[in-house]
This record gives structure tokens, sequence and C-alpha cells, in this order.
């Protein structure tokens, strides 16, 4: 019989503070309201599992004023159980506890939080070569909106930083100035040698779509992310039918909970890729549905941060090296931030790697006992 084992959970609010302007086509953001989990056990004495739960403003099913009031009560159940210690029972319970689907982020932190305790509380949550092997995620370089000078500005940081793959968020500015900067790139690189990705977060509105998809197609563009708002299947399956460029779904996997939902939508819209943000989704088990769907289909994918700490950031990226990804993830927001906890998370020549001998400094979120 497997080891059982109870635990005590903390959790307390932490604002992330932007280090500018960081201008999205849902408007700009200047700082981040997120969740930082803690969990402890009389089992691992002396350790804590850290685990990270971030809504994101306007987006996740769990942006509500009464997230703390919710959570607590999701966590007195929690406390109310035995677990055992292997790490897919440990999933299965936590997907099984009441209302947690109403909260995917907390889900996500909870599952990343006991992991990482089961783990030594090292900031271990898989196996994988990203912590094990210290191996390189590749990831994209992201512009955000804003001045031309400013988007400018960005694209050569990136390119100077060494990234072969650069996402531009677009739709909220003049199309034919975020055209220009998408030819000023094309100009001086091929596809072959820079990647280029843009995500509309939904901006383009049903009768201009397809039309700017055709203009956006000039540059060579790998994928472009929702083109259109969520919840418009039709037309979705329409543009991914004849667009020239290849649509990824972000935003339209949101809510869709069941497996028999998951297999529906992808099965109606048929898009070439899927991005995936385990804070949105309801976690690596909710996350792992839409991979086995997708890769069962031939729908290619990619995992990205919803702009969470280095907490819940080191998360996603252990969790997507364990699956060895083939193509640049979405995990360099880990810079963003005037007052993110210093981790051991590097980025490199355009790659996120784990460096041990960076410190993680954790401040005092905590009570006493708590670290």
């Amino acid at each position: 019989m497997k080891e059982m084992f109870k635990v005590k959970v903390n959790i307390q609010p932490y604002t992330l503070n932007f280090k500018f302007d960081a201008g999205t086509s849902r408007g700009v953001l200047r700082k981040k309201e997120t969740y930082i989990i803690g969990i402890q056990s009389d089992t691992f004495r002396g350790v804590s599992g850290l685990g990270e739960a971030g809504p994101l403003k306007g987006l996740s099913r769990d942006d509500r004023p009464d997230f703390m009031s919710k959570a607590k009560v999701i966590i007195e159940k929690v406390e109310g159980l035995s677990f055992a210690e292997d790490w897919q029972e440990i999933l299965l319970a936590i997907q099984e506890l009441p209302q947690i689907d109403e909260l995917p982020s907390l889900r996500f932190g909870l599952e990343t939080a006991f992991l990482d305790l089961i783990h030594g509380g090292k900031r271990k949550i898989f196996s994988c070569g990203f912590y094990d092997q210290r191996q390189a995620i590749p990831i994209n370089g992201l512009i955000w909106m804003g001045g031309k000078k400013f988007m400018q500005e960005q694209i050569e940081q990136k390119l100077e930083d060494g990234f072969d793959c650069i996402k531009m968020k677009i739709g909220a500015l003049d199309f034919d100035l975020e055209c220009q900067l998408l030819e000023m790139i094309r100009n001086r690189y091929s596809a072959k040698e820079i990647s280029l990705r843009v995500d509309a977060n939904g901006a383009f509105n049903l009768q201009e779509a397809l039309g700017k998809l055709n203009i956006l197609s000039q540059y060579d563009i790998h994928s472009i992310e929702q083109p259109i708002k969520p919840g418009n299947t039709a037309e979705m399956a329409y543009l991914c039918q004849h667009s020239p460029v290849p649509i990824a779904l972000d935003e339209e996997l949101i809510g869709v909970i069941h497996v028999n939902d998951k297999k529906t939508l992808l099965e109606q819209i048929k898009p070439t890729y899927l991005i995936l943000k385990p804070s949105l989704l309801g976690g690596i088990a909710a996350t792992r549905e839409w991979i086995d769907i997708a890769e069962n289909t031939g729908i290619g994918w990619w995992m990205t941060s919803a702009l969470e700490s280095n907490i819940g950031l080191n998360a996603i990226a252990q969790f997507a090296s364990s699956l060895m990804p083939t193509l640049p993830q979405g995990l360099g927001t880990g810079q963003l931030y005037h007052n993110n906890f210093s981790s051991p998370l590097t980025i490199t020549n355009g790659s996120l790697t784990y460096e041990p001998q960076k410190p993680w400094s954790i401040p005092y979120l905590f009570p006493s006992g708590f670290q």
C-alpha cells in the first residue's frame, strides 16, 4: 500500500509590475495580479512546494472578484484529503476536487506546488531535460504593441539577442504599419533564417479577416494566433480551410473542459496549431488532453506562459520539456517585470535554460514555517 500524506496550503496575492506599457489588442498592461501557493507536509519536513495561480485579466475563466474566497473553499477541501506520493494520482485527486473547473489557474498552481513538494521542494516539477540536463528550450522573442519606434527597438533587440523565431502582436495599431514592420524583417532575413509568428488576439472582424491573412502571407508568416474572436466556430473553420497563413487557436480553447468537447472543436475547426496556456486551460492534466487529441489528429502545438512570475514560468517550461517539443515555445515572459522572483531561468541566444548556480529568491510571502 502506498504511503499517504496530508498537507497544509497557503495562498498569497502578489502584484507583478511591468517594466513598460505592454500593449495588446485587448489594451495596455501595466501590472499583473497573481497568487503564490505554498504547500507543506509533515511527511516532507523542512521543505515547501510552490505553485502559482495566475488568472489573466479579461480572459481567464477565474478572473473574478471572488477568486480568493472560492480558492480558500477548495484549499480547505485539499487540506482534508490524504494524497499518495505519486504525481499521476495527485493530478487525478486535484481534478476531482469540487468546483476546481471554475478556477483553472488554481488547479495548475495546486498541481505544480504538489509536484514541487514531492520532488523535495527544489522547484523541480518534472523529470525533464530542461531541469535535469540543463537542456535549452528554443523560444520565440515577443514583440509587444506600441509606437513604431518602440516596436522597431524591440525587434532589433530580439534579433541582436539571437532569436530566430519572432512573435509580433498585431491588431491594435494601423495594419499598414504592422505590415511595414514585418516587411522590415523579411527584407533582411528569409523565412529559413527567421520564423515570424503573429498574434491578433481575435482583433480582426469576420469581414476583413481573410483579406488581411492574404496580405500577411506576403511575408512568409509561420502562423497567426486567433485571427478572429473565439466562439465563431463556423467562421474560424472557414478561415482555417482558406487562409494562406496557418492558423493557431489560443483563446478558442479557453473554457472547453470535457474531452469530447475538445475533440469536437478540433474536428470542426481543423486548425494547424494549438497554443497551450496551462493556467488558462486548467493545468497539467487538462493541457495533456489537448495535446493527446492534437497529436492524434496531426495538429501541431506549442506551450506559452500567460504572464506568470518565474514560479509559474518554471513549471510550464518543465512541463513543456517533459513532452520533448519540436517547435519554439512561448516562454520568454520572465523578464517583463521589475519585481519578478530571482530564479535560475535564463534566456541566452533565443533559448530558455535552467542555470542551477543562480539561486531562487522568494520573498517572505507566507507565515513562519513556509520557506
